[in-house]
């Protein structure tokens, strides 16, 4: 059948060349592999085969993305991606780094990737995926290509671009300075509410280039003004931008991730709590990284362990990984357990460069413009051949726009800048194009045995800068801010894009030094949270960034931890379903407040008046609150705002209304459309209520008791490469749901949603796990889809029904565990059949 010929073999006796010894393959019921190897060649090797076993054609497209190459495989469709990718250089960058790397690394990599040609290399396209046939089907001749350790590298790159900061918010800011001043422009990015919501480190300051954790914080800094003027950004500045906005939204959707206003609202929790907050006397570790849902899903889980560990085969780990990426990045081994959130630096920065013809303004000197030339393959076309300019900023994003030739062709002249009849164009400063040391830093990580051996390890992580969480056997607790984050000329605080051709702006060519980052070990509290919250106090000496979550699901995470005592790990898995929405006890007394307008208009208002706030997915006054709040953000900021300008309706928006509640003659609650009536905050509330009760009546039931929020939020997986083809009996073979979800945007259970487009989430935690340090075993994990990424595999999305009601399964780690919980093994032979 065609469906099964791509589904691998699970049990038995394999022959893998290249192996100097037998590997075990222990898969559990759900289809998780544990892998034991004598040495690290024969690990890698086993990894690499066994991870083309399952996801072979997800591997093969990421690393077509990271190359630029995904037209090879998909037309013309793709060949904007492929042309912001090879302008960013990602799979460049990935190869310079190779060289960078230790010696051993590079062998690991080697190792992996020779396991994947094994598996490769004997087989058809069709006898490896699905999708290949179905590709073929539609005329694709294809031919399968060695896998190589470059390939593996990229993917780090594709990880920081979801993960890389605020660049969608200077486009934003730019494009609304268009209409608006500058006041009103702040008002929409308020500061970090210090006063309410702790940071994940509260104290400390830099000593002697040290940060020391209980030293006193100085003075906070201040904020850069807008660095270019309105005039600038109306004759051609902002029109460049937005081509960046286009073109950098259809990379992201690539890849599964932000949408075109970066709206699906990436984040993550993860704590930890030390053995006097735990019922079990050691430490317990929480972590679910929200990233956009994809299918197959990003994460791969897996076992490693070395027969004997040893120098020669340190390794004794698990957790999760790429597919196609060997080592774990997330999980736990022997001694220490460890969990990531997104830390949200400012890591990079787009600049708006003065350009005539083929040279760009320096000052008040024009530079040539370093140039190379790229070919991109596409499958039933002609090769596209196209050049990459940059600048010293870096590539020009602007350029893979087709309209780029008319950007700017009439713009006024800038202090400084070009003669008239000169156009703008904007390139990207970014750490992730700095070739970095990354990889080393997942193997190091893995291999660690307690705090030191662990902050030695993550030196090397420099992109995506992340909240690091740890624990260990010992009892320890920590946190650490790692990763390359650039020190700015003092003219540019990172929040809007900066003038080229001013030096002022450039960064200074430093980073902040590791020693500098924040951290903590053992905190006096007991715990550590981290939701992508402020990183540090004000008076922290270094720009870290301006994007944070405002602070109520960090803030809820610590108050249900102080509220408990001590926990055990069922209560941390269930504090990761928690729905509880932080700012609705803002804003809903308000919402009663008005009068609706008779019983039909105040029938959701009657559901408020009961409601404690939390938001499971049988929630009928959730369904409603949250169509008032999409309403609400509608009524209030779209009428002023450019329509390429998103109210996604964040917990940022969370903040701007906070402030707005207050202030009920506030122009921002005026109707930009009644040139004859001054609207006030009732009047927008009072439309708001109206109109989420018409709109629930149209979505689910005239009756208000029948409404329930999983109804309207639900989670959709579609399959990463021809999910949305447009072919109906694709799509049916390759996607999967819905299913109904409670939580929402900025609640702990982080089911992201997007007031834009509607209540479809965007973003979800895209695995659980809770480690427990008494206990390895009694550890517990879940992965949004399965370990297969084959359809119609028993694997493909046996996990998301699990993870869907909020449960978690077993998650052994020694040997008798894993034996124990063994369905499938597979002898890996370095000999005959």
């Amino acid at each position: 059948m065609t469906v099964r010929r791509s589904f691998p073999q699970t049990t038995g006796t394999l022959r893998l060349d290249g192996l100097h010894a037998d590997v075990k393959v222990v898969r559990d019921a759900r289809g998780v592999p544990q892998l034991y190897a004598d040495d690290a060649h024969d690990l890698f090797l086993a990894q690499g085969f066994v991870q083309a076993q399952d996801r072979f054609f997800e591997m093969d497209v990421r690393r077509h993305q990271t190359a630029g190459r995904l037209s090879e495989l998909f037309g013309p469709e793709t060949l904007e991606v492929d042309k912001a990718v090879r302008t960013m250089g990602w799979r460049r960058v990935a190869e310079q780094e190779l060289s960078l790397l230790s010696p051993r690394t590079r062998s690991y990599l080697q190792s992996f990737s020779d396991g994947v040609n094994a598996y490769v290399r004997s087989r058809s396209p069709g006898e490896l995926a699905l999708e290949y046939t179905l590709l073929g089907i539609g005329g694709l001749d294809y031919r399968v290509e060695e896998w190589v350790p470059s390939d593996s590298v990229a993917w780090l790159k594709a990880m920081a671009w979801d993960l890389r900061g605020n660049m969608q918010d200077e486009i934003d800011r730019a494009t609304a300075s268009t209409v608006l001043d500058t006041t009103r422009i702040q008002e929409l990015y308020p500061p970090y509410p210090f006063a309410r919501h702790q940071p994940i480190v509260t104290g400390g300051a830099v000593v002697g280039g040290r940060f020391d954790a209980e030293a006193t914080p100085g003075q906070p800094g201040t904020s850069a003004r807008p660095p270019l003027s309105a005039a600038v950004l109306r004759s051609g500045g902002a029109r460049a931008l937005e081509d960046v906005r286009r073109t950098t939204a259809a990379v992201s959707g690539a890849l599964g991730g932000l949408d075109a206003g970066g709206s699906t609202g990436l984040g993550s929790n993860a704590w930890v709590v030390d053995g006097d907050h735990s019922t079990t006397g050691a430490p317990l570790l929480a972590n679910d990284p929200h990233l956009a849902p994809t299918l197959p899903g990003v994460w791969y889980q897996m076992g490693l362990h070395c027969t004997q560990v040893d120098t020669d085969c340190p390794f004794d780990v698990a957790g999760f990984t790429f597919a196609g990426f060997p080592g774990v990045i997330i999980g736990h081994n022997a001694s220490i357990a460890w969990g990531f959130t997104n830390l949200d630096p400012d890591v990079s920065d787009l600049y708006l460069e003065a350009v005539d013809g083929q040279r760009y303004l320096r000052g008040r000197t024009w530079k040539r413009f370093d140039r190379r030339e790229e070919t991109i393959e596409v499958a039933g076309e002609d090769p596209v051949t196209f050049a990459v300019r940059s600048t010293v900023h870096g590539p020009l994003l602007s350029d893979v726009a087709p309209e780029y030739a008319s950007v700017g062709a009439n713009a006024p002249v800038p202090s400084g800048s070009p003669e008239r009849g000169s156009r703008y164009a904007v390139a990207l400063s970014w750490t992730a194009l700095t070739p970095n040391r990354t990889a080393d830093a997942v193997f190091a990580i893995d291999q660690a045995s307690d705090w030191e051996g662990f902050r030695d390890a993550v030196r090397d992580f420099a992109a995506p800068s992340q909240n690091l969480v740890y624990a260990d056997t010992a009892g320890h607790i920590g946190y650490q801010a790692p990763g390359l984050v650039p020190v700015r000329g003092a003219a540019n605080d990172g929040s809007w894009p900066a003038p080229g051709w001013d030096p002022a702006y450039d960064w200074t060519g430093d980073y902040i030094p590791f020693d500098a980052l924040p951290s903590v070990l053992d905190p006096d509290d007991g715990w550590v949270v981290t939701a992508n919250q402020a990183v540090v106090g004000p008076g922290y000496p270094y720009y870290l960034g301006d994007s944070w979550s405002s602070g109520y699901r960090s803030d809820r995470i610590a108050e249900v931890l102080a509220k408990k005592g001590k926990l055990s790990a069922e209560d941390m898995s269930r504090l990761q379903l928690d729905t509880r929405n932080g700012f609705a006890p803002r804003l809903v007394p308000y919402l009663l407040d008005i009068d609706a307008g008779g019983r039909y208009y105040s029938a959701g208002q009657r559901l408020l008046r009961s409601w404690d706030f939390t938001q499971p997915p049988d929630s009928a006054a959730a369904a409603y609150f949250n169509a008032v709040w999409r309403n609400l953000l509608e009524l209030t900021f779209r009428d002023e705002l450019p329509t390429d300008v998103p109210v996604t309706g964040r917990d940022r928006w969370f903040e701007v209304v906070n402030r707005l509640l207050d202030e009920p003659g506030n122009p921002w609650w005026d109707d930009a459309g009644t040139d004859d009536v001054r609207e006030g905050r009732d009047d927008i509330l009072r439309a708001a209520v109206r109109d989420a009760r018409d709109e629930l009546v149209r979505l689910q039931s005239r009756r208000a008791d029948d409404w329930s929020w999983g109804h309207q939020h639900t989670l959709e997986l579609e399959n990463q490469s021809l999910g949305q083809s447009g072919i109906g009996v694709v799509e049916w073979l390759l996607n999967r749901g819905p299913w109904q979800l409670g939580g929402g945007t900025d609640v702990v259970n982080a089911t992201s949603w997007s007031a834009d487009e509607g209540y479809v989430a965007t973003a979800v935690p895209s695995m659980r796990m809770v480690v427990s340090l008494a206990d390895l075993d009694a550890s517990t994990w879940v992965n949004l889809t399965g370990a297969s990424g084959h359809a119609f595999d028993a694997h493909y999305t046996d996990q998301t029904e699990v993870w869907a009601r909020g449960e978690t399964l077993p998650w052994p780690f020694g040997r008798e565990a894993v034996d124990a919980a063994g369905v499938d093994r597979l002898l890996l032979s370095a000999g005959g059949d």
